[in-house]
């Protein structure tokens, strides 16, 4: 199959499909942050540039879309409020952010490629509206040999449910322990290897 990996950097999930055979591509503003031999199979700029103008199905026989959740996240629901407080008044600028990430997240779902996948954390109340989407499944990284809790959502097209493969115990909640810095948000949002192999296994037949 030709895979293309949304908004990935890491190269996680485009490497558990090209270990399994697919001719898999990630696509982010960032450059790939693994340097194998495969770092060519990447594409650097807006994934709808990818998209534009494709036929029904295009060229792309499956998406795993990672969109930025800065703006769509539950966590991130309060800072649509001045100083993250509803008395102070709504803040414009993040009203327009969450409205445009919202936006997006749609014109994703809505891509000319038979099956989607589109990977969010539990969304808040007002991006939720505007996506107006209902999630499939969400998933667990214990549930795929990693001990750690971050409970992520799942948006899928003509795709079955992820089935968990390895679950094991030390559930810790690292994402949200990790330390401050420029890296932070990279850190919290690589798709752990485990889960990447499960989508190549079961959604690359």
């Amino acid at each position: 199959m030709r895979v293309l990996v949304a908004c990935e950097f890491s190269g996680a999930v485009r490497e558990a499909f090209r270990a399994a055979g697919h001719d898999a591509w990630s696509c982010d503003l960032l450059p790939a942050e693994d340097l194998s031999p495969r770092f060519a199979h990447h594409y650097i700029g807006d994934v709808r540039e990818l998209l534009a103008g494709t036929s029904d199905g295009g060229p792309w026989d499956l998406m795993i879309a990672h969109p930025p959740c800065t703006f769509l996240a539950n966590s991130a629901n309060k800072h649509l409020w001045i100083d993250g407080k509803r008395s102070n008044g709504r803040n414009e600028q993040r009203w327009r952010d969450m409205k445009a990430a919202a936006v997006f997240f749609r014109e994703l779902w809505a891509a000319p490629i038979p099956r989607i996948c589109i990977e969010n954390p539990v969304m808040g109340r007002n991006p939720g509206i505007h996506v107006n989407l209902k999630w499939t499944q969400t998933i667990q990284p214990w549930q795929f040999g990693h001990g750690e809790i971050k409970r992520t959502c799942l948006w899928l097209k003509n795709l079955p449910q992820l089935v968990p493969t390895n679950i094991v115990e030390g559930r810790q909640p690292r994402v949200h322990h990790e330390t401050p810095g420029p890296d932070r948000w990279k850190n919290r949002s690589r798709t752990l290897r485990g889960i990447a192999a499960a989508m190549a296994e079961q959604w690359g037949g």
